[in-house]
């Protein structure tokens, strides 16, 4: 999770269909969920399966506030697969998990619904 927005925040610069085409979100299920105390702002540890071609990734999503680890296993996310792994701390985010500010600006997850795992966002 990154920089976070409210309701009233302006739409970003327009952009083409082809700049929006290669960002790849993909749906997934959460594996596992640890507290992740080396981030520098309160996240878990995150590994996430996102079917056979993606396979399973690691991330540190910034969610203490609304989810519990134990809520999280078993639980359908929204991530983008396809920016370069990032260091946080002792460990590379391989995903991006995404989410959206709630009034609090605590984090709220995007969700695929019943999509499978790995199917890519249209």
């Amino acid at each position: 999770m990154h920089k976070t927005s409210g309701p009233d925040e302006a739409a970003a610069a327009e952009i083409t269909y082809d700049d929006f085409a290669r960002v790849d979100v993909r749906a997934g299920t959460v594996l596992t969920a640890e507290p992740f105390p080396q981030a520098r702002k309160p996240a878990y540890r995150l590994t996430i399966d996102f079917g056979p071609a993606i396979g399973v990734k690691k991330s540190s999503a910034q969610i203490t506030e609304l989810y519990s680890t134990d809520a999280l296993v078993g639980r359908k996310v929204m991530a983008v697969v396809n920016f370069p792994p990032r260091q946080i701390g002792p460990m590379r985010s391989e995903v991006l998990v995404l989410g959206f500010p709630d009034e609090q600006g605590r984090i709220v997850l995007a969700a695929p619904g019943d999509a499978p795992d790995g199917a890519r966002m249209a």
